[in-house]
Protein backbone atom coordinates (compact mmCIF):
# COMPACT_ATOMS: atom_id res chain seq x y z
CA UNK A 1 0.00 0.00 0.00
CA UNK A 2 1.32 3.43 -0.95
CA UNK A 3 -0.49 6.45 0.50
CA UNK A 4 -0.05 9.96 -0.86
CA UNK A 5 -0.71 13.06 1.23
CA UNK A 6 -0.90 16.75 0.41
CA UNK A 7 -1.93 19.93 2.22
CA UNK A 8 -3.99 22.45 0.28
CA UNK A 9 -5.38 25.88 1.15
CA UNK A 10 -4.25 27.99 4.08
CA UNK A 11 -1.78 26.69 6.64
CA UNK A 12 -2.67 26.08 10.27
CA UNK A 13 -1.23 24.47 13.39
CA UNK A 14 -1.66 20.69 13.35
CA UNK A 15 -0.92 19.96 9.69
CA UNK A 16 2.33 18.26 10.61
CA UNK A 17 0.45 16.16 13.15
CA UNK A 18 -1.75 14.80 10.35
CA UNK A 19 1.33 14.01 8.25
CA UNK A 20 2.85 12.26 11.27
CA UNK A 21 -0.34 10.20 11.70
CA UNK A 22 -0.54 9.18 8.05
CA UNK A 23 3.14 8.23 7.82
CA UNK A 24 3.11 6.30 11.09
CA UNK A 25 -0.11 4.42 10.30
CA UNK A 26 1.05 3.55 6.78
CA UNK A 27 4.35 2.21 8.09
CA UNK A 28 2.57 0.16 10.77
CA UNK A 29 0.51 -1.48 8.01
CA UNK A 30 3.64 -2.32 6.05
CA UNK A 31 3.01 0.43 3.51
CA UNK A 32 4.67 3.63 2.33
CA UNK A 33 3.80 7.30 2.38
CA UNK A 34 4.51 9.89 -0.29
CA UNK A 35 4.16 13.60 0.45
CA UNK A 36 3.39 16.08 -2.34
CA UNK A 37 4.83 19.58 -2.12
CA UNK A 38 2.69 22.72 -2.27
CA UNK A 39 -0.70 21.07 -2.38
CA UNK A 40 -2.08 19.70 -5.65
CA UNK A 41 0.63 21.63 -7.51
CA UNK A 42 3.18 18.96 -6.52
CA UNK A 43 1.28 16.50 -8.70
CA UNK A 44 2.25 18.53 -11.77
CA UNK A 45 5.97 17.92 -11.21
CA UNK A 46 6.53 14.14 -11.48
CA UNK A 47 10.25 14.47 -10.76
CA UNK A 48 10.61 16.97 -7.92
CA UNK A 49 7.07 17.49 -6.62
CA UNK A 50 7.07 14.70 -4.03
CA UNK A 51 9.09 13.04 -1.27
CA UNK A 52 8.95 9.56 0.26
CA UNK A 53 8.30 9.78 3.99
CA UNK A 54 9.06 7.34 6.78
CA UNK A 55 8.58 7.71 10.55
CA UNK A 56 12.21 8.81 10.73
CA UNK A 57 11.48 11.85 8.49
CA UNK A 58 8.50 12.86 10.61
CA UNK A 59 10.22 12.43 13.97
CA UNK A 60 9.77 15.62 15.98
CA UNK A 61 7.35 17.43 13.63
CA UNK A 62 4.36 17.21 15.98
CA UNK A 63 5.37 20.39 17.77
CA UNK A 64 5.95 22.38 14.58
CA UNK A 65 3.43 24.83 13.14
CA UNK A 66 2.82 25.11 9.43
CA UNK A 67 3.59 22.10 7.23
CA UNK A 68 6.80 20.43 6.11
CA UNK A 69 5.17 19.83 2.71
CA UNK A 70 4.16 23.41 2.02
CA UNK A 71 0.72 24.47 0.79
CA UNK A 72 -1.02 26.98 -1.46
CA UNK A 73 -4.49 28.45 -1.81
CA UNK A 74 -3.92 29.50 -5.41
CA UNK A 75 -2.75 27.77 -8.58
CA UNK A 76 -4.19 25.34 -11.09
CA UNK A 77 -6.58 23.47 -8.82
CA UNK A 78 -8.78 26.23 -7.39
CA UNK A 79 -12.32 24.86 -7.72
CA UNK A 80 -14.08 27.18 -5.26
CA UNK A 81 -13.56 30.78 -6.40
CA UNK A 82 -15.97 32.60 -4.12
CA UNK A 83 -18.91 32.10 -1.80
CA UNK A 84 -21.02 29.44 -3.53
CA UNK A 85 -19.06 29.78 -6.79
CA UNK A 86 -17.51 26.57 -8.13
CA UNK A 87 -15.55 26.03 -11.31
CA UNK A 88 -14.17 22.85 -12.86
CA UNK A 89 -10.44 22.17 -12.72
CA UNK A 90 -9.20 22.16 -16.37
CA UNK A 91 -9.14 18.62 -17.76
CA UNK A 92 -5.57 18.85 -19.04
CA UNK A 93 -4.42 19.74 -15.51
CA UNK A 94 -6.38 16.82 -14.06
CA UNK A 95 -4.87 14.42 -16.61
CA UNK A 96 -1.30 15.58 -15.95
CA UNK A 97 -1.73 15.19 -12.20
CA UNK A 98 -3.38 11.77 -12.55
CA UNK A 99 -0.43 10.59 -14.65
CA UNK A 100 1.89 11.46 -11.76
CA UNK A 101 -0.37 9.64 -9.31
CA UNK A 102 -0.45 6.54 -11.52
CA UNK A 103 3.29 6.68 -12.18
CA UNK A 104 4.00 6.60 -8.45
CA UNK A 105 1.45 3.80 -7.98
CA UNK A 106 -0.46 5.74 -5.31
CA UNK A 107 -3.23 3.56 -3.83
CA UNK A 108 -4.92 6.38 -1.94
CA UNK A 109 -4.45 10.16 -1.81
CA UNK A 110 -5.13 11.97 1.46
CA UNK A 111 -6.15 15.59 0.81
CA UNK A 112 -5.93 17.83 3.88
CA UNK A 113 -7.89 21.01 3.26
CA UNK A 114 -10.84 23.22 3.96
CA UNK A 115 -14.04 23.86 2.06
CA UNK A 116 -12.33 24.96 -1.16
CA UNK A 117 -9.69 22.23 -1.23
CA UNK A 118 -12.24 19.52 -0.48
CA UNK A 119 -14.43 20.85 -3.30
CA UNK A 120 -11.47 20.19 -5.60
CA UNK A 121 -10.99 16.78 -3.98
CA UNK A 122 -14.63 15.88 -4.64
CA UNK A 123 -14.25 16.79 -8.32
CA UNK A 124 -11.21 14.55 -8.60
CA UNK A 125 -12.96 11.71 -6.79
CA UNK A 126 -15.83 11.93 -9.26
CA UNK A 127 -13.23 11.38 -11.99
CA UNK A 128 -12.06 8.17 -10.38
CA UNK A 129 -9.28 9.37 -8.08
CA UNK A 130 -8.77 7.38 -4.83
CA UNK A 131 -9.37 10.38 -2.56
CA UNK A 132 -9.68 10.57 1.23
CA UNK A 133 -10.42 14.00 2.75
CA UNK A 134 -9.19 15.45 6.04
CA UNK A 135 -10.90 18.67 7.22
CA UNK A 136 -8.58 21.60 7.87
CA UNK A 137 -9.80 25.07 8.77
CA UNK A 138 -9.08 27.26 11.76
CA UNK A 139 -12.56 28.78 11.22
CA UNK A 140 -14.12 25.48 12.38
CA UNK A 141 -16.94 26.00 9.88
CA UNK A 142 -17.44 22.61 8.22
CA UNK A 143 -20.88 21.21 9.02
CA UNK A 144 -19.81 17.57 8.79
CA UNK A 145 -17.36 17.71 11.71
CA UNK A 146 -17.78 19.12 15.20
CA UNK A 147 -14.19 20.37 15.31
CA UNK A 148 -11.22 20.80 13.01
CA UNK A 149 -7.59 20.88 14.10
CA UNK A 150 -6.07 24.37 14.16
CA UNK A 151 -9.17 25.91 15.69
CA UNK A 152 -8.07 25.41 19.29
CA UNK A 153 -4.65 26.89 18.52
CA UNK A 154 -6.25 29.94 16.87
CA UNK A 155 -8.56 30.44 19.86
CA UNK A 156 -5.60 30.27 22.24
CA UNK A 157 -3.88 32.94 20.16
CA UNK A 158 -6.94 35.19 20.50
CA UNK A 159 -7.09 34.60 24.25
CA UNK A 160 -3.42 35.51 24.62
CA UNK A 161 -4.03 38.70 22.64
CA UNK A 162 -7.02 39.66 24.78
CA UNK A 163 -5.12 38.99 28.00
CA UNK A 164 -2.43 41.41 26.84
CA UNK A 165 -4.90 44.02 25.59
CA UNK A 166 -6.78 43.89 28.87
CA UNK A 167 -3.79 45.12 30.87
CA UNK A 168 -2.82 47.92 28.50
CA UNK A 169 -6.45 48.95 28.03
CA UNK A 170 -7.05 49.12 31.76
CA UNK A 171 -3.87 51.14 32.28
CA UNK A 172 -5.00 53.85 29.85
CA UNK A 173 -8.77 53.54 30.36
CA UNK A 174 -9.22 52.71 26.67
CA UNK A 175 -11.55 50.58 24.63
CA UNK A 176 -9.46 47.88 22.92
CA UNK A 177 -10.78 46.28 19.73
CA UNK A 178 -9.31 43.00 18.47
CA UNK A 179 -10.07 41.87 14.90
CA UNK A 180 -9.81 38.10 14.41
CA UNK A 181 -10.30 35.70 11.52
CA UNK A 182 -13.73 34.37 10.58
CA UNK A 183 -15.04 35.00 7.07
CA UNK A 184 -18.46 33.38 7.24
CA UNK A 185 -18.49 31.91 10.74
CA UNK A 186 -17.67 33.56 14.05
CA UNK A 187 -16.44 30.56 16.01
CA UNK A 188 -12.96 31.98 16.68
CA UNK A 189 -14.39 35.31 17.83
CA UNK A 190 -17.02 33.62 19.99
CA UNK A 191 -14.80 31.09 21.73
CA UNK A 192 -11.79 33.38 21.93
CA UNK A 193 -13.95 36.25 23.17
CA UNK A 194 -15.56 34.17 25.89
CA UNK A 195 -12.28 32.66 27.10
CA UNK A 196 -10.55 36.04 26.96
CA UNK A 197 -13.31 37.83 28.91
CA UNK A 198 -14.34 40.16 26.08
CA UNK A 199 -17.18 42.54 26.84
CA UNK A 200 -18.42 42.79 23.26
CA UNK A 201 -18.29 40.07 20.57
CA UNK A 202 -19.32 40.87 17.00
CA UNK A 203 -20.01 37.96 14.65
CA UNK A 204 -20.95 37.51 10.98
CA UNK A 205 -24.10 35.67 12.09
CA UNK A 206 -25.53 38.39 14.37
CA UNK A 207 -26.29 41.85 12.91
CA UNK A 208 -25.13 44.65 15.19
CA UNK A 209 -25.50 48.40 15.56
CA UNK A 210 -22.82 50.81 16.74
CA UNK A 211 -25.37 52.49 18.99
CA UNK A 212 -26.02 49.33 20.99
CA UNK A 213 -22.32 48.60 21.29
CA UNK A 214 -21.69 52.17 22.44
CA UNK A 215 -24.58 52.03 24.91
CA UNK A 216 -23.11 48.85 26.42
CA UNK A 217 -19.68 50.44 26.82
CA UNK A 218 -21.14 53.61 28.35
CA UNK A 219 -23.23 51.51 30.76
CA UNK A 220 -20.10 49.68 31.84
CA UNK A 221 -18.36 53.00 32.49
CA UNK A 222 -21.25 54.14 34.66
CA UNK A 223 -20.79 50.94 36.66
CA UNK A 224 -17.16 51.81 37.27
CA UNK A 225 -15.41 49.92 34.47
CA UNK A 226 -13.01 52.32 32.79
CA UNK A 227 -11.99 50.04 29.90
CA UNK A 228 -13.66 47.47 27.66
CA UNK A 229 -12.57 44.68 25.33
CA UNK A 230 -14.24 44.19 21.94
CA UNK A 231 -13.69 41.19 19.64
CA UNK A 232 -14.84 41.45 16.03
CA UNK A 233 -14.69 38.75 13.37
CA UNK A 234 -13.27 39.98 10.05
CA UNK A 235 -16.48 38.86 8.32
CA UNK A 236 -18.85 40.73 10.63
CA UNK A 237 -21.19 42.91 8.59
CA UNK A 238 -21.33 46.62 9.24
CA UNK A 239 -24.82 47.96 10.01
CA UNK A 240 -25.18 48.88 6.33
CA UNK A 241 -24.53 45.25 5.38
CA UNK A 242 -21.15 45.79 3.72
CA UNK A 243 -18.06 43.62 4.28
CA UNK A 244 -14.77 45.32 5.06
CA UNK A 245 -12.38 44.26 2.29
CA UNK A 246 -8.72 44.83 1.46
CA UNK A 247 -8.57 43.53 -2.10
CA UNK A 248 -11.35 42.27 -4.36
CA UNK A 249 -9.09 41.29 -7.28
CA UNK A 250 -7.59 38.08 -5.91
CA UNK A 251 -8.97 35.62 -8.45
CA UNK A 252 -10.97 33.99 -5.67
CA UNK A 253 -12.76 35.09 -2.54
CA UNK A 254 -12.17 38.71 -1.60
CA UNK A 255 -9.58 39.43 1.08
CA UNK A 256 -11.25 40.69 4.20
CA UNK A 257 -9.83 43.20 6.64
CA UNK A 258 -10.52 46.52 8.26
CA UNK A 259 -13.70 45.72 10.17
CA UNK A 260 -11.88 46.20 13.45
CA UNK A 261 -10.81 49.72 12.50
CA UNK A 262 -14.37 50.57 11.44
CA UNK A 263 -15.73 49.32 14.76
CA UNK A 264 -13.07 51.24 16.71
CA UNK A 265 -13.93 54.46 14.84
CA UNK A 266 -17.65 53.95 15.46
CA UNK A 267 -17.14 53.36 19.17
CA UNK A 268 -14.85 56.36 19.57
CA UNK A 269 -17.34 58.63 17.79
CA UNK A 270 -20.33 57.57 19.89
CA UNK A 271 -18.65 57.23 23.30
CA UNK A 272 -15.83 59.77 23.20
CA UNK A 273 -13.57 57.03 24.57
CA UNK A 274 -10.06 56.62 23.26
CA UNK A 275 -10.30 53.44 21.20
CA UNK A 276 -7.51 51.38 19.63
CA UNK A 277 -7.65 48.44 17.23
CA UNK A 278 -5.32 45.46 16.89
CA UNK A 279 -5.60 42.97 14.02
CA UNK A 280 -4.18 39.51 14.72
CA UNK A 281 -4.27 38.35 11.09
CA UNK A 282 -1.96 35.49 10.21
CA UNK A 283 -0.60 35.32 13.75
CA UNK A 284 -3.62 33.06 14.33
CA UNK A 285 -2.34 30.58 11.73
CA UNK A 286 1.23 30.40 12.95
CA UNK A 287 3.10 28.92 15.86
CA UNK A 288 3.06 25.56 17.56
CA UNK A 289 -0.23 23.65 17.77
CA UNK A 290 -1.90 23.08 21.12
CA UNK A 291 -1.93 19.60 22.63
CA UNK A 292 -5.57 19.20 21.52
CA UNK A 293 -4.70 20.03 17.90
CA UNK A 294 -1.70 17.70 17.94
CA UNK A 295 -3.79 14.78 19.16
CA UNK A 296 -6.70 15.55 16.83
CA UNK A 297 -4.35 15.88 13.87
CA UNK A 298 -2.70 12.52 14.54
CA UNK A 299 -6.09 10.83 14.97
CA UNK A 300 -7.29 12.33 11.69
CA UNK A 301 -4.17 11.13 9.88
CA UNK A 302 -4.49 7.59 11.25
CA UNK A 303 -8.20 7.40 10.35
CA UNK A 304 -7.51 8.70 6.83
CA UNK A 305 -4.93 5.96 6.31
CA UNK A 306 -7.31 3.30 7.61
CA UNK A 307 -10.06 4.53 5.25
CA UNK A 308 -7.63 4.36 2.32
CA UNK A 309 -6.55 0.84 3.28
CA UNK A 310 -10.23 -0.21 3.33
CA UNK A 311 -10.86 1.39 -0.05
CA UNK A 312 -13.44 3.82 1.35
CA UNK A 313 -12.65 6.59 -1.09
CA UNK A 314 -14.71 9.76 -1.37
CA UNK A 315 -14.90 9.90 2.44
CA UNK A 316 -13.76 12.68 4.78
CA UNK A 317 -12.55 12.12 8.31
CA UNK A 318 -15.05 13.54 10.81
CA UNK A 319 -15.02 14.25 14.54
CA UNK A 320 -18.33 13.90 16.37
CA UNK A 321 -19.09 13.28 20.06
CA UNK A 322 -15.40 12.69 20.88
CA UNK A 323 -15.09 9.97 18.22
CA UNK A 324 -13.28 10.08 14.87
CA UNK A 325 -15.24 8.49 12.03
CA UNK A 326 -16.06 9.58 8.47
CA UNK A 327 -18.67 11.14 6.20
CA UNK A 328 -18.78 11.64 2.45
CA UNK A 329 -16.75 14.57 1.12
CA UNK A 330 -19.78 15.65 -0.88
CA UNK A 331 -21.78 15.97 2.33
CA UNK A 332 -18.94 17.86 4.01
CA UNK A 333 -18.64 20.66 1.43
CA UNK A 334 -22.32 21.39 0.86
CA UNK A 335 -23.02 23.38 4.01
CA UNK A 336 -21.02 25.57 6.37
CA UNK A 337 -21.44 25.26 10.13
CA UNK A 338 -22.33 28.71 11.40
CA UNK A 339 -22.88 30.08 14.91
CA UNK A 340 -26.56 29.90 15.81
CA UNK A 341 -27.60 33.18 17.51
CA UNK A 342 -29.72 31.19 19.98
CA UNK A 343 -27.11 28.51 20.67
CA UNK A 344 -26.10 27.50 24.17
CA UNK A 345 -22.68 29.16 23.95
CA UNK A 346 -24.13 32.49 22.80
CA UNK A 347 -26.82 32.27 25.50
CA UNK A 348 -24.17 31.58 28.14
CA UNK A 349 -22.17 34.60 26.97
CA UNK A 350 -25.20 36.86 27.16
CA UNK A 351 -25.91 35.55 30.66
CA UNK A 352 -22.57 36.85 31.90
CA UNK A 353 -23.08 40.26 30.32
CA UNK A 354 -21.44 39.92 26.90
CA UNK A 355 -22.93 42.25 24.29
CA UNK A 356 -23.37 41.06 20.69
CA UNK A 357 -24.45 44.46 19.43
CA UNK A 358 -28.04 43.43 18.81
Amino acid sequence: MRIGILNSGGDCPGLNAVIHGVVGAAAAMGGEAVGFYDGFEGLLDPENGHVFLTPRETEGILKLGGTILGTTNKGNFAAKIGEGDVSAVPQDIVDRAKATLDGLKIDGLVVVGGDGSLTTAQQLFEQGWPIIGVPKTIDNDLQATAMTFGFDSAVNCVVDGLDRLHTTGASHKRVMVLEVMGRHAGWIALWGGMAGAANVILLPEIPFSYEKVADHIKAREEEGYSSSLVVVAEGALSPDGILATIDENTGGEVRLGGMGEQVAAGIAKLTGKETRCTTLGHVQRGGAPTSLDRILGVRFGVMATQLAAEGKFGQMVSYQSYHVSSVSIKEAVTKLRLVEPTSEVVTAARAIGVCFGD
